[in-house]
């Protein structure tokens, strides 16, 4: 009588535990979603408190950055102003002061603005649960193909905060701070709406760049191809500008044009994602 080896025990454990996947009922799931949560809620906690540790750094270097014209955006700016002789590109005054309403204007300000750092820094963690709670329903070939999920969509992410943080919210503050009908008005921004601008920027910038995630999710399952995205550039042209204005709502031209400069090249880089998807797909059909 034989016994069995090794393999065969692993293989037979990896089965009774996908039978009981399988098992699992409706309200199994609600309870496996619910501790995911609960993770993911002390996860923001933790960073949130780390951000209200530091929150000079906070406050000071991140949130009023865009303002002061020692920003490292401006001082590139100013550098590049001089190096092709183009003065009206150095950034020289940000005309606005920032005041607070509300009596407990600035008590908010410091818990959302930890609440927002708590998110962006604990971004690559909520991925990771959202994988962990979707990888037991997908097939081996799935978790394979999908390996790297985390770690690809967190870089994506950080790129397109960057960019926004950077690039973005600084042309912004830029053009909308220095347009003046009269010297009659003065600019007096409150600091909600101030940290508002900047939140929607970066973080609408760090979405839209998980395009080539959200195209390689769809192109697993057969919803989108690359001759669809190929036939569809007009219409996607359309629709990335429309993106760009409403992650710009108030900024010029030039500013929504550089939110959708990348969107461009993003949506070029999700065809080749796609069509490389069809391409393995065909592989293995073979």
């Amino acid at each position: 009588m034989s016994t069995p080896n090794s393999k065969d025990l692993i293989q037979a454990i990896k089965n009774k535990g996908k039978n009981i996947e399988a098992e699992m009922s409706f309200f199994d799931h609600l309870e496996v979603l619910r501790w995911h949560l609960v993770r993911s809620a002390i996860a923001i906690c933790i960073f949130a408190g780390i951000a209200f540790t530091f929150y000079d750094f906070v406050f000071n270097d991140i949130i009023m950055g865009p303002k002061n014209l020692d920003f490292w955006t401006y001082r590139m700016m100013c550098k590049a102003a001089d190096a092709f002789n183009l003065a009206d590109f150095c950034v020289k005054k940000i005309p606005f002061n920032i005041i607070n309403t509300e009596l407990a204007g600035q008590f908010m300000l410091q818990i959302n603005s930890c609440l927002l750092m708590a998110l962006m820094m604990g971004f690559p963690y909520l991925l990771f649960e959202i994988w962990l709670f979707v990888k037991p329903a997908l097939t081996d070939v799935e978790r394979r193909s999908a390996r790297g999920f985390v770690f690809y969509s967190s870089m994506l992410f950080l790129l397109g905060a960057l960019f926004g943080y950077y690039i973005v919210v600084p042309l912004s503050i830029n053009f909308l701070a220095n347009v003046s009908l009269s010297d009659e008005i003065v600019n007096q921004i409150t600091i909600d709406n101030y940290l508002s601008t900047i939140a929607t920027l970066t973080l609408g910038c760090g979405i839209v760049f998980l395009l080539p995630i959200l195209v390689f999710i769809l192109s697993k399952i057969g919803i989108m191809t690359p001759e669809f995205m190929r036939a569809s550039r007009r219409y996607a042209t359309v629709i990335i500008l429309v993106i760009a204005a409403v992650i710009t709502p108030s900024a010029d031209i030039i500013t929504m044009l550089t939110v959708a400069a990348p969107m461009f090249l993003l949506y070029e880089v999700s065809i080749m994602v796609s069509a490389d998807v069809k391409r393995k797909k065909l592989a293995l059909e073979k």
